[in-house]
């Protein structure tokens, strides 16, 4: 398994795309200057000596020697010996609301711009657990199984709009069901699900796939985003902001429904949250009661030992700086008067 150590350092790479800007731009501020002398093809012939190739040569070689030293910097790394390991964790499915109530705007900016950052800090501070992400609105579908790499959920958070489901809703009842089906059948009692969302419900199944979900050992939390006092939901119409409208032609209020996701939560015998409380007084309680859940042992293998590889970069690279310092800008002598590159 290749890594690098310091994945941090690999953004020295930024400065090779700059460079080449700057040698462009440095190149036609010389050919502007030779101009002002004379016709290019008259200064050419003037410089026979000159190489119009070497430039670009030695440049190429220091840019290829600075991006090896900032792979060898980021000190590449490959696996050698592959041990088992073992763990103790909990699996929790997060199951997050986007639905277009969610662009409601009475938790400035908005619900979704909210809930979304909640739930990223949530997945980060998850570490040493086992996550998975189900996203929904009027259906529901796994995004994410549960996993011990997290890269892929946070992708999603960050791409989550009500656009990823074109019927909308808020099947609240088909996430839990879908939640409790994708966990391990031999999952029994180490197992969570943690529902974001506004609450605004249009299924009466809800609680009763709770209850199920509760018998089959899930534990369920919910997190409610919004106020009870409501907003109007923006949409866009014909490239201006309008409020989406009822079949009378009236503004929808949408408004967090506490009532409901209290029923669920306890139906889960877990617990409720309101985000306008403050997100991280709802990391906080939510890590005690992961924390309290009782864990199972896991084993899986990883990479024990790594070997550096940063030296062959490092020697490579000072090997293309001396050829690069070594090779001159004038053409070799031999090749004068002749073109290697007309064809």
């Amino acid at each position: 398994m290749l890594r690098f150590e310091y994945s941090e350092h690999l953004y020295a790479l930024l400065a090779v795309p700059l460079l080449l800007v700057f040698f462009g731009l440095a190149w036609r501020a010389r050919r502007q200057a030779i101009r002002r002398f004379g016709d290019s093809r008259l200064m050419a012939q003037l410089m026979p000596q000159v190489s119009r190739y070497r430039y670009f040569l030695k440049f190429a070689l220091l840019l290829l020697a600075l991006a090896l030293l900032a792979i060898a910097w980021a000190n590449p790394q490959y696996g050698v010996r592959l041990a088992k390991a073992e763990a103790k964790s909990v699996d929790i499915m997060i199951a997050f609301d986007i639905s277009q109530s969610m662009l409601a705007e009475d938790l400035p900016p908005s619900r979704l711009v909210r809930a979304r950052r909640f739930a990223q800090n949530l997945v980060e501070n998850l570490k040493g657990e086992r996550a998975g992400l189900i996203l929904f609105a009027g259906s529901a579908f796994v995004q994410s199984p549960v996993t011990i790499d997290f890269s892929a959920i946070l992708q999603a958070l960050r791409s989550a709009s009500p656009s990823m489901i074109p019927n909308q809703g808020t099947a609240i009842g088909e996430a839990i069901g879908l939640a409790a089906e994708s966990f391990e059948q031999n999952n029994k009692n180490h197992k969570a699900l943690i529902i974001i969302t506004d609450g605004e419900n249009h299924e009466e199944d809800a609680l009763a796939q709770a209850r199920a979900a509760r018998a089959d050992g899930l534990l369920i939390f919910t997190v409610g985003v919004g106020t009870e006092e409501g907003s109007f939901i923006p949409v866009e119409e014909n490239g201006r902001q309008a409020y989406k409208r009822d079949n009378a032609g009236q503004p929808v209020v949408s408004r967090l429904n506490e009532g409901m996701l209290r029923e669920i939560a306890q139906a889960g015998e877990g617990a409720y949250f309101n985000l306008s409380t403050g997100s991280g007084q709802v990391l906080d309680a939510l890590g005690e009661a992961i924390g309290r859940m009782e864990k199972r042992a896991l084993e899986h293998q990883a990479f024990s030992e790594y070997n550096s590889y940063f030296q062959w970069f490092t020697g490579l690279a000072a090997l293309l700086l001396l050829l690069e310092f070594l090779l001159p800008y004038r053409s070799s002598r031999r090749l004068t008067g002749k073109d290697i590159f007309d064809v």
